[in-house]
């Protein structure tokens, strides 16, 4: 992305005066593991996300998010414990992309459901 596109636009990451404004009033805290960065206010009352590409706030993990809105003080690696084996790395949502959930009767599986079981009545007005 240009210049241009760094001035007029805010969908693809931070604008230029997001990216001034963190310079001069912010600090930065962290970087996760998709590459988003976590700013903090001098005076500690703010706090804010440069995304890595495009801004989607799913792309946010749980353990920053509880950080974005004062759930906590300290950093997530701080005062959270480490993640068990078990626990599965946060993605982003997938809603709209090819990763997306559909069920088998969804038209993108091709729109064919199981037949009903026999016990389903339709429902007809009175004639």
């Amino acid at each position: 992305m240009g210049f241009f596109g760094k001035i007029f636009t805010w969908w693809d990451g931070a604008t230029i005066g997001t990216l001034l404004y963190s310079a001069r009033k912010g600090r930065k805290v962290g970087e996760d593991a998709l590459g988003n960065r976590y700013f903090e206010s001098k005076d500690g009352a703010r706090r804010w996300v440069l995304y890595h590409g495009v801004n989607d706030a799913s792309r946010v993990s749980p353990d920053w998010h509880g950080w974005l809105h004062h759930s906590y003080d300290g950093l997530p690696d701080d005062v959270l414990p480490p993640a068990r084996d078990w626990q599965r790395a946060s993605e982003g949502n997938l809603t709209g992309t090819s990763g997306a959930y559909a069920p088998s009767g969804a038209l993108d599986r091709g729109g064919k459901r199981a037949s009903a079981s026999g016990d389903y009545q339709p429902w007809a007005p009175e004639t």
